[in-house]
């Protein structure tokens, strides 16, 4: 059954739940919610990748995360719940893993080498250009494409290099447009069939703030309404769980083994439904 890695995000300024963890005991406690409703992974981050934002010097972002991780990785180590760390930085990733975080959740998948040598998982994620910049006109010839060749050979460095756990994420959100995200979803099982487990991040995500609010607003076909006609504003952040539960399953259907999410009742529950039905049409005897 696929797994939830629960967003634990130790930041002021994340686009979603900023502000919220900052405190390691307000972390810690969220932290256990999340493993009591279920979640396979807490993914820990100290540095916003939200479109426009600036990096976080490594002493910063090591303050933030260190405490957490050291507090949040032995609850829930006790309940086989794996830490993750999400960071761009060689020297976070190292002290995390320290500290029992098993998995480098790595958006610039540049930190292969830090993997092999602490013998961790790591993730590789496409993302076009860095937070700054990455939403600056994103052009493509062929996104699924050209995504898959770079996470082919991003994991294959790794592979070679001795990383024996390598996951691959086709980074939605990260410098793609509303219309790369959904060609990307749509093609999310060739992305499946290339052979490595596949973790995807579409939670509350800008994206699904643009649909739900042509689904709310009447236009029922394309990204944009009449010619002329302004696009609606996105729905707010706290109020995009349909449109999250809805790509988390639609990618679990393609075969992806990790939705990475803030809702995690929500979409623990998801995961559960989906699960149960196909073992039950799995089950059914064959009719005439």
């Amino acid at each position: 059954m696929p797994s939830v890695m629960g967003i634990l995000n130790i930041t002021p300024d994340s686009f979603s739940d900023g502000g919220r963890n900052l405190d390691p005991r307000a972390a810690l406690g969220r932290a256990e919610e999340m493993v009591t409703a279920g979640v396979g992974f807490i993914d820990v981050g100290g540095e916003s990748t939200r479109p426009g934002a600036d990096a976080v010097d490594p002493r910063e972002e090591q303050r933030r995360v260190l405490p957490v991780i050291e507090a949040v990785a032995p609850m829930a180590g006790r309940h086989g719940v794996r830490v993750s760390i999400d960071t761009r930085n060689a020297s976070t990733a190292a002290a995390a893993v320290g500290l029992g975080a098993t998995v480098i959740n790595d958006v610039s998948s540049s930190l292969w080498h830090v993997a092999a040598e602490t013998g961790v998982g790591w993730v590789a994620m496409h993302m076009l250009g860095d937070p700054r910049t990455m939403q600056r006109s994103p052009r493509y010839g062929d996104v699924l494409g050209e995504v898959r060749a770079y996470l082919d050979e991003r994991a294959g460095t790794a592979e070679r290099a001795g990383v024996q756990e390598v996951w691959v994420d086709p980074g939605i959100g990260f410098g793609k447009t509303t219309s790369h995200n959904l060609s990307l979803l749509a093609g999310i099982d060739r992305i499946v069939s290339d052979g490595r487990p596949v973790l995807i991040g579409t939670s509350r995500k800008r994206s699904l703030g643009e649909l739900l609010a042509k689904a709310d607003s009447g236009v029922a076909q394309g990204l944009s309404g009449a010619p002329g006609e302004p696009a609606p504003e996105p729905v707010p952040v706290e109020d995009r769980l349909e449109g999250s539960l809805a790509s988390a399953v639609w990618a679990m259907i393609g075969g992806v083994e990790v939705v990475r999410a803030h809702d995690i009742s929500a979409t623990v529950g998801a995961i559960e439904a989906l699960w149960r039905t196909r073992g039950s049409h799995e089950n059914e005897a064959p009719t005439r």
